[in-house]
């Protein structure tokens, strides 16, 4: 497999976290994959927030870039983009893969075989789950790596985390209380994490009083703490 590693703009400048352990988990399992340098913005916040024709813009200038290419990205946002928004204004398909969907595709080949038992509850981002369909590939991941007990809202139902369609900038208000209501919810389940696969959804969620974790974060954590249990 020869991967672009789509960062997105959150991955770049404000949740680095998600990007350092992606390619912890790529670089340990042999993943070939490149990053641009000058990578620049899907274009999912002009669109979504009405920007339209600079988000066309800016789509296009990628499409230069990245047509033909296999794409792997971290965010529910650049996911729905590259899955249905690029097809359906330009009529092109592109080759993307969402962080978790390899995870999972590589755990079934039997490359990931570390195994843990925190109790997580998993929160949908609405651009991969609702949006795009997907929601059995992060789920099935978390089974493997952890004790998963789902909230009382979830897949199909589950609440937005507050931070879409431009909310968390233009309302920061709205977004702290929808933000809180989704936290207590996750608490409600005793669980000791929540995880998401948007890093989106991570910002706005994690300064709530509960530990809060992109998936890839997630199994960095249960494989390097594989690693000191054996060299203890």
């Amino acid at each position: 497999m020869d991967f672009i590693y789509f960062r997105g703009c959150m991955g770049r400048e404000r949740i680095p976290g998600i990007v350092k352990a992606t390619e912890q988990i790529l670089d340990y399992l042999g993943v070939s994959y490149t990053i641009l340098e000058d990578e620049k913005c899907c274009g999912s916040v002009l669109l979504r927030t009405g920007f339209c024709e600079d988000a066309k813009e800016r789509m296009r200038a990628n499409l230069k870039i990245l047509s033909g290419s296999r794409l792997l990205v971290s965010c529910a946002g650049c996911y729905r983009m590259f899955k249905t928004d690029y097809p359906r204004i330009f009529n092109v398909n592109l080759d993307v893969t969402h962080t978790s969907q390899l995870f999972h595709q590589l755990l079934n080949d039997d490359e990931i075989q570390v195994r843990g038992d925190l109790k997580v509850t998993y929160h949908d981002p609405c651009h991969l789950a609702r949006h795009c369909g997907e929601y059995e590939a992060p789920r099935r991941l978390l089974e493997a790596f952890g004790i998963l007990i789902e909230m009382e809202d979830h897949g199909s139902k589950a609440q937005c985390c507050g931070a879409g369609g431009g909310v968390k900038s233009a309302y920061p208000h709205i977004a702290e209380k929808i933000a809180q209501k989704r936290i207590k919810q996750a608490r409600d389940t005793g669980a000791e994490i929540l995880c998401t696969t948007c890093p989106f959804c991570k910002y706005n969620l994690e300064s709530h009083g509960m530990k809060v974790m992109d998936i890839s974060e997630f199994i960095v954590d249960i494989m390097e703490g594989s690693k000191s249990t054996k060299t203890n």
